[in-house]
């Protein structure tokens, strides 16, 4: 192992935020991943060109064995400075049982897979959304959301959100939440932390998809958004370079909102 390098690893490191989240740390080696090796190859040899330490490689968040691979490489690499979790699906998947695995299921696996590498000044940073605030807790999915590799866990959840893919996505954000909060005590204990970024409309390439499949509810949702604009992925990487640095050393297990305030009024409408 290089115990030299502090090493910054983002999943989703091809997307809009990820690559963003990328770009905020041109001082420290950058670990990219993505589904995609071809995808991860081109980003790695954008940044290399703008002048930043990067590797990166292909991993399926979902399979336990390429999560293998992807802690072997950051371990060969240094130690674990962040991981910063960007990669997941939309509602636009159509697809509930993809959106649950990707979007939930492959977060607790990566957050036990990085526990292995955390040590003290360690911080995951997991994306969640600012819808998972519109789902209220309660027990009898909670516990399933929190607990997403259960045999049960997908059912019982299934029941709640009326065979809707966006649904299923507010609730398994709240289940990302849910995760952070049961493992800061281990990774406390580490001396590490774990927090979540919850976006609202940020300009990406999945959030124009959704423009193009729902252009009435995202005219209604920017409307509605107090700084009368939507994000831009930038924004949300300069939250995420803030929660890892050491500025934000005592930040730990809680969610920080970048929505430009639009929540407050989306409750008001439900």
């Amino acid at each position: 192992m290089n115990t030299t390098n502090q090493v910054i690893v983002i999943t989703g490191g091809a997307g809009g935020i990820g690559q963003a989240c990328a770009r905020t740390f041109k001082d420290q080696p950058i670990i990219i991943t993505d589904y995609s090796q071809d995808s991860v190859d081109k980003t790695v040899a954008t940044l290399a060109k703008e002048g930043f330490r990067v590797s990166g490689i292909g991993c399926d968040i979902t399979n336990k064995e390429d999560i293998k691979k992807l802690t072997s490489f950051v371990s060969e690499a240094g130690t674990l400075k962040a991981l910063v979790h960007t990669a997941g699906v939309s509602g636009s998947a159509k697809d509930l049982q993809k959106v649950y695995t990707i979007d939930l299921v492959a977060t607790e696996l990566l957050i036990d897979a990085f526990y292995e590498l955390a040590t003290e000044g360690s911080v995951a940073i997991l994306m969640s959304s600012m819808m998972a605030h519109t789902v209220p807790a309660n027990k009898v999915y909670d516990d399933a959301l929190a607990n997403p590799q259960a045999a049960d866990s997908f059912d019982t959840v299934s029941q709640q959100v009326n065979n809707n893919a966006d649904t299923m996505y507010n609730f398994v954000k709240r289940g990302v939440q849910l995760l952070m909060h049961k493992n800061a005590e281990k990774w406390g204990e580490k001396g590490a932390r774990i927090v979540t970024v919850s976006p609202g409309v940020i300009e990406t390439p999945m959030a124009l998809k959704a423009s193009e499949e729902h252009p009435e509810r995202m005219k209604m949702l920017k409307e509605a958004t107090p700084l009368k604009r939507n994000g831009q992925p930038e924004e949300v990487a300069d939250v995420v370079h803030f929660l890892v640095s050491d500025a934000a050393r005592f930040i730990n297990s809680t969610d920080i909102l970048v929505d430009g305030g639009v929540l407050q009024n989306i409750k008001k409408m439900m």
